[in-house]
């Protein structure tokens, strides 16, 4: 309770769990709300939104329901920043873990293959995993996930040094406790809290990848995202803009409520930060 108290006490935490709550919500009454196939013909095409009660937020240039296609675009975005996530922070602690603890040469083979990750842009490199090896969306989140992981790496192997030497470690130590339990129960426990901030990051940016890819006709055309409906209405964006204009709100404000709730676990998981705010 002290640390929901502390979260919201940011009114801008509280606007962001507000807005993720609004769009976890939407996922979860899509198939209620829109049960035939979001991306099955609805009308006639580039209806405006409201001029038809039954097409609230209008069609597509394919005649697609766009209210339909953004709730159930929904499920997918959440989908895949969530998972996307838990494989880039799966990674992101087992390399920075191993790294950090052991130190020496391991440290330095492992720092020297996150580094040649980085080394690329990450698009540049999703473009080429998604070329290679297809479009499908779980290889898309597998992919974003695997070009996502080099700065949990490093997040978590700083965190990681600072707490090895602390006495509590030495102690685990003379006790004759393994390196994998003392990892796993004594200093993971306590490297945790930054790195689980710093993944409503990585979820906003999956998010926005998956969308560029989608964008670029790069993502998986047989799901209703909110990349494929701004590709869709690219061609007539200078005429009907709002097939482009409410996914991509959707968008902002997918990211926007993840970023302000990463905002409002540092600030609450944060002690100086909690000692210090009124």
């Amino acid at each position: 309770m002290t640390l929901l108290r502390a979260y919201l006490r940011n009114p801008a935490a509280a606007l962001g769990l507000v807005l993720l709550i609004a769009v976890i919500a939407a996922a979860l009454v899509a198939p209620f709300l829109f049960p035939k196939d979001p991306l099955g013909l609805a009308g006639r095409p580039l209806q405006w939104p409201f001029a038809n009660p039954k097409l609230w937020l209008g069609t597509d240039p394919s005649g697609r329901d766009i209210a339909a296609q953004i709730f159930h675009g929904a499920r997918i975005s959440l989908l895949i920043g969530g998972a996307a996530t838990l494989i880039a922070v799966a990674i992101g602690i087992a390399v920075g873990a191993v790294a950090g603890y052991y130190g020496g040469l391991v440290d330095e083979g492992l720092m020297r293959v996150t580094e040649a990750f980085q080394t690329l842009p990450s698009f540049l490199l999703l473009l080429v995993l998604v070329a290679v090896f297809g479009s499908r969306i779980t290889t898309v989140t597998v992919a974003i996930g695997l070009v996502s992981w080099p700065s949990v790496a490093r997040l978590t192997r700083a965190e990681v040094l600072s707490l090895r030497g602390r006495d509590f470690v030495q102690a685990c130590r003379g006790l004759g406790m393994g390196d994998a339990r003392i990892i796993l129960r004594e200093i993971l426990p306590n490297a945790l809290p930054p790195v689980i901030v710093y993944a409503s990051v990585v979820m906003a940016v999956a998010i926005l990848l998956e969308s560029a890819l989608a964008f670029l006709n790069l993502s998986d055309p047989n799901v209703a995202s909110w990349g494929n409906l701004i590709g869709a209405g690219r061609g007539v964006l200078r005429t009907q803009w709002y097939v482009s204009a409410l996914p991509g709100v959707a968008i902002l404000l997918t990211v926007l409520g993840v970023s302000l709730v990463g905002q409002g676990l540092n600030d609450a998981l944060n002690p100086r930060l909690r000692r210090v705010r009124p």
